[in-house]
């Protein structure tokens, strides 16, 4: 079931990639249950130029269950942590069997332009982002140079 599931969902992503948000996802070698997905940092965000990659890992009971997916490229920002863990509500408590990878990263893509700083998984990022705005989008723009681009 999950396998069939993943490959309609590679099919899709390659048919019909999201827009700004996969310059390529599919399987790393042969393991279809580990991908791996690219996203560009949104033009209206101090991540505008950068190139993300993440790690999608399967469970075996996708789609009943949300895919693990993670940041591999540093990326300063409130719902993301330094070792690349996401807090965003749809890879835990809202998911839901309905949601596709591409959906995911539609979402991931969302986040990085309107962080979620009420549920922070670095409160210090959240409280720069809020009460020193113009500090967070430098420190963002010298992290995203830094790591993302390059």
């Amino acid at each position: 079931m999950a396998l069939k599931r993943i490959s309609k969902e590679l099919k899709e992503i390659i048919t019909d990639p999201p827009e700004f948000c996969s310059a390529g996802a599919g399987p790393v070698s042969d393991d279809m249950s580990h991908w791996q997905a690219t996203i560009m940092g949104p033009t209206d965000s101090p991540f505008a130029g950068g190139v993300f990659l993440l790690s999608i890992h399967f469970p075996g009971d996708y789609p009943f269950r949300p895919p693990k997916v993670s940041f591999r490229t540093k990326v300063f920002h409130p719902n993301i942590s330094i070792n690349g863990t996401i807090c965003l509500d749809i890879l835990k408590d809202n998911w839901s069997p309905a949601l596709t990878v591409s959906k995911v990263l539609l979402s991931i893509c969302s986040l990085l332009t309107d962080p979620n700083i009420d549920d922070p998984i670095m409160p210090e990022i959240a409280h720069m982002y809020k009460y020193d705005r113009a500090k967070y989008d430098s420190t963002a723009q010298e992290w995203t140079q830094k790591y993302a681009m390059g």
